[in-house]
C-alpha cells in the first residue's frame, strides 16, 4: 500500500465545499470518483483544508492510499484527464504511509479579495466581494495589527465550528490596494471555521467607518462571536498556499497580554523531552495553555514534557501545598500545575530535586508528564487508536 500526495487547485463556485455531502456535489466527491476510475480501486482522499462552499484554492493538499503501481509523479497528469475543468491536480508524489495533511505543522495562507468601486465587474463577481462604499485601507491596516500573534480567536469563529480550542497564531496579515482592488492576505498556523471571512467582514466595517480601528482589539478580547462583524461572502476567499514545516523548530514562544510562555523542543530528537516554561498566564487561560502546548509538544514527537509555572499562585499562610504539608507562616507562591488532576489525558507529576534525567536547574517547581499512562481506547479496524485525539484537527476552515 502506498500513500500519494496531491497538490490541487480549484474554482469552488460550482461546489458545496470540500467535504463530502449526501445531497450536494463537493470537491472531495469528484476527486474520489475520478481517482477510483483512474486507479481501478475504491479511493477516499483526505484533505488538508476543508474549504467551505464557494471558496477557491490555488494550492490545497490531499492524500490517498492505493495498491496501484503507477509512478507517483505521473498520477497528477493522468488524473486531470478524469477531472472537470474547474479542478486540477498540479503535482503528485509519494509520502510516508503515516503522513497526514492535517497532522503536520503547516503555515496556511489565504487571500480575501474585495472589489471596491461604484459598479461591479461581471468578470470578477465569482472571485471577489463587491463593496460599493469607499474603504479606508489605512484604517483597516491599523485595526488588523492587534490580530497578529497568538490569541484566542473565539470572536472570529462561527458558532457551529467544531473546534474546542480556539487559540490560533497569525504570522502575518497584510492589506494592499491596487486601483479598485483590495487584497487581504493572512498567514497562520491554522484557522477556525469561517475565521478568515469573519476577520474580513470585521475589517470591512473598519474600512467603511462603522467601527473605529481600536474596536477590533475589543472584539478580540470579548471572545464572543456576537461582538465581531459579519461573515464576508465565500466567493472572495482563496486558499493560496500550504507550507509544511521541514524541520522542527527548536523553540516556540507565545506572547500577548494574557500569557507568555516558551516551549523548548531542541532535545526532542535526542532525548524525547520537551520543556515548557510558563512565565505568566491569566487564571482563566492557564489550564487550556498547559494542555494545548503539552499537546503540541507530543504531536511534535515528545515522549516526556516538563512544565514549570514561574508566575504561580499565592498560597494562603499555613495552606496546603499541592503535594501535602503546609506553606508555613508567610504567604508563598506555588505552582498552578496540580498533580491531583488530569489535563485532558495528561497527568503531571512533581519532579524531585536532582531527579535522574531531569537536567533542569533553578529554584522553581517542575512537573513531568509522559505518554506511558494515557488511557487506551477501542480498536478500530484491528488497529490501536489510542492517541488519535492528540493529532486530529476537527475544525473546518474558511
Amino acid at each position: 500500500m502506498r500513500r500519494i500526495r496531491l497538490v490541487l487547485a480549484y474554482d469552488g463556485t460550482n461546489y458545496s465545499g470540500w467535504q463530502y455531502q449526501k445531497n450536494a456535489v463537493t470537491i472531495e466527491e469528484v476527486l474520489n470518483q475520478a481517482l477510483s476510475r483512474l486507479m481501478g480501486e475504491e479511493i477516499a482522499v483526505i484533505g488538508a483544508s476543508r474549504t467551505d462552499a464557494g471558496v477557491h484554492a490555488l494550492e490545497n493538499v490531499a492524500v490517498f492510499d492505493t495498491e496501484n503501481r503507477m509512478a507517483a509523479d505521473r498520477i497528477c497528469m493522468a488524473l486531470n484527464q478524469w477531472l472537470p475543468e474547474d479542478i486540477r491536480a498540479l503535482r503528485s508524489d509519494e509520502v510516508a504511509p503515516d503522513w497526514h495533511p492535517r497532522k503536520q505543522n503547516c503555515t496556511k495562507t489565504y487571500e480575501y479579495r474585495i472589489l471596491n468601486r461604484k459598479v461591479n465587474m461581471p468578470t470578477e463577481r465569482l472571485y471577489s466581494y463587491f463593496c460599493y462604499f469607499p474603504l479606508d485601507v489605512e484604517k483597516m491596516r491599523e485595526g488588523a495589527t492587534c490580530l497578529i500573534g497568538e490569541h484566542d480567536f473565539k470572536s472570529f469563529c462561527a458558532p457551529r465550528g467544531q473546534a474546542e480550542e480556539t487559540v490560533r497564531t497569525i504570522y502575518s496579515l497584510t492589506i494592499d490596494r491596487q486601483g479598485d482592488r483590495i487584497v487581504l492576505r493572512i498567514s497562520g498556523s491554522g484557522f477556525l471555521y469561517n475565521m478568515v471571512r469573519i476577520i474580513a467582514g470585521t475589517l470591512i466595517r473598519v474600512g467603511t467607518g462603522m467601527y473605529p480601528p481600536e474596536h477590533v482589539e475589543e472584539i478580540l478580547d470579548a471572545r464572543d462571536r456576537r461582538a465581531a462583524g459579519p461573515t464576508a461572502p465565500a466567493r472572495g476567499l482563496t486558499l493560496v498556499s500550504m507550507e509544511y514545516e521541514r524541520q522542527l523548530r527548536e523553540r516556540i514562544a507565545g506572547e500577548n497580554k494574557d500569557w507568555s510562555y516558551e516551549l523548548d523542543q531542541s532535545r526532542i530528537a535526542q532525548t524525547g523531552r520537551a520543556y515548557l516554561t510558563i512565565r505568566r498566564c491569566a487564571e482563566r487561560d492557564f489550564d487550556r495553555l498547559l494542555l494545548r502546548v503539552t499537546h503540541q509538544a507530543v504531536r511534535n514527537g515528545a515522549l516526556e514534557v516538563y512544565a514549570c509555572d514561574l508566575e504561580g499562585r499565592a498560597a494562603e499562610p499555613d495552606g496546603p501545598e499541592p503535594g501535602g504539608g503546609t506553606a508555613g507562616e508567610e504567604t508563598c507562591v506555588r505552582s498552578r500545575i496540580d498533580p491531583q488532576r488530569a489535563y485532558g489525558y495528561y497527568v503531571f507529576q512533581k519532579m524531585e530535586s536532582g531527579e535522574e534525567g531531569s537536567t533542569i536547574t533553578g529554584d522553581h517547581e517542575w512537573y513531568r508528564t509522559t505518554r506511558a499512562g494515557y488511557p487506551r481506547s477501542a480498536q478500530k479496524n484491528g488497529k490501536d487508536v489510542n492517541d488519535n485525539w492528540l493529532q486530529e484537527d476537527n475544525d473546518r476552515e474558511a
